[in-house]
């Protein structure tokens, strides 16, 4: 009857102190994500491949060039090997340990000792092949602890090496829309440096019929001189971020292929609202949760090491001081121990390990909230940078159409007499500016495309 009594308790006591599961805090953000987008189905676009996303097949191919030879990439991916490491040394926990070898011992005992005055001094040499043999039960769930903590943070690391791949899609795709607005830019400037060549000589050729004066002429002049700053700074802007997808693409700086803004292709999928649950595909949000796991599971660890440890040992081999003699069947040897062994004094050692814990872990909820709250922002910014950018476009196609009529009817009253020419400058340079506006507002829309769907976790699969 005691034994069962024994038994009963021993079962309790484990109940009470056995590591503990992890569950995942309730942290409170927004239900939902909202934008004035009108929409469909709004589950998709985080699942949505980057080859179906991106439709143009040159931006594919750097994205594909950065995938594989990314610095970043790279280095993230050698993590999760380490990682990966680690997490098999905690599924081994279980085993127990096993070391062979041979060895000699020489000595000498010293012949002023109590019994070295009897015996003299003593030379002992001695041979032996032995074996040892460890293993610990996992009473209170610390071995289950650890080999759970490498598991969650191998998949940190899987979730961090995919949110760095997100990051890097979404980079690689803005540069090259960057790129192909700029180069648009370009497109446009020098189509207007060749229509302000011909106006310099078209005024020119009026001031010596008496119709302009030298006025309209410099006005015209500095209209071209603009024109080709302007001209200047787009090429330099080119080749800066000509520089910045090379390095992205894992190349040495050099001129990039790319197609014509007017020809981009972005899939467009824009909506009324997403609901917070999609935040869990972002690969970051993950990582951080799963760095929640591994804290959680090391105040476990920390936890049980103030109770006993149950430790089995053994050692077994040969042993003899004559090697002739080493394999001999009386020179066999075999010693076992167990035993439990509590900690009484380590100089706060344990103590300190679980508060050193415990702080870790509200460190990693922290990050763990951080990451929710970041996301959620990060999408409701884009959402609304689309939004703005789609209305904006269309009015400052509008305006444009303004400044080009505005530019007609000025050329035509200064003809009559009716205006002088600074209204034209005017009306043209506000016209040029509009132009320059109206691909540079499509680019931020085509930029707030590319980071919801990095903001909403998409690109990485």
């Amino acid at each position: 009857m005691k034994y069962k009594w024994l038994i009963a308790c021993s079962i309790l006591l484990q109940s009470c102190f056995v590591a503990k599961d992890y569950k995942r805090p309730d942290i409170s953000v927004a239900d939902q994500f909202k934008a004035e987008q009108v929409s469909a189905d709004s589950t998709s676009l985080a699942s949505v491949s980057w080859r179906e996303f991106f439709k143009d097949e040159v931006l594919a191919s750097y994205i594909e060039k950065a995938l594989a030879h990314n610095l970043d990439i790279r280095t993230a991916l050698q993590n999760v090997n380490i990682a990966e490491a680690y997490m098999k040394q905690g599924k081994a926990g279980y085993f127990p340990t096993f070391s062979i070898g041979p060895n000699y011992t020489f000595s000498r005992t010293s012949a002023n000792t109590q019994f070295g005055r009897i015996t003299g001094s003593q030379t002992l040499g001695q041979f032996d092949i032995t074996g040892s043999f460890a293993w610990e039960a996992d009473i209170w769930g610390k071995i289950r602890s650890t080999k759970r903590g490498f598991v969650a943070d191998y998949l940190r690391s899987i979730n961090a090496h995919q949110a760095v791949s997100t990051q890097i899609i979404a980079a690689v795709a803005n540069a090259y829309f960057q790129l192909s607005a700029l180069d648009e830019q370009k497109q446009v400037l020098l189509e207007t440096i060749s229509n302000r060549e011909e106006g310099v000589e078209t005024n020119k050729s009026l001031k010596v019929a008496g119709i302009v004066s030298e006025v309209a002429v410099k006005q015209n002049e500095a209209l071209l001189v603009n024109a080709e700053a302007l001209l200047v700074d787009t090429e330099n802007a080119i080749k800066l971020n000509e520089n910045i997808l090379s390095l992205l693409i894992g190349e040495s700086p050099r001129a990039t292929e790319r197609g014509k803004f007017s020809d981009a292709s972005i899939q467009q999928m824009v909506y009324t609202g997403f609901p917070v649950q999609l935040l869990e595909n972002r690969p970051d949000v993950k990582a951080a949760e799963m760095a929640l796991v591994k804290a959680f599971e090391n105040v476990n660890v920390a936890r049980s090491n103030f109770y006993p440890a149950l430790r089995i040992t053994a050692n077994t081999g040969f042993q003899s001081i004559d090697f002739p003699k080493l394999f001999d069947p009386k020179s066999f040897f075999v010693s076992a121990v167990a035993g439990l062994a509590q900690p009484v004094y380590n100089k706060r050692a344990i103590r300190t390990q679980k508060e050193v814990a415990d702080a870790s872990q509200e460190q990693a909820y922290i990050a763990y909230q951080k990451a929710l709250i970041t996301a959620s922002k990060e999408v409701s910014d884009a959402l609304y940078n689309y939004t703005a950018a789609d209305k904006k476009i269309s009015l400052k196609e509008k305006e444009y159409q303004l400044y080009e009529e505005s530019v007609e009817y000025s050329e035509e009253l200064l003809k009559n007499g009716m205006a002088n020419y600074l209204e034209v400058v005017t009306a043209k340079q506000n016209a040029l500016n509009t132009k320059l506006s109206i691909i540079t507002t499509q680019l931020q829309k085509y930029n707030a495309t590319v980071e919801l769907y990095r903001a909403l976790g998409g690109g990485w699969k």
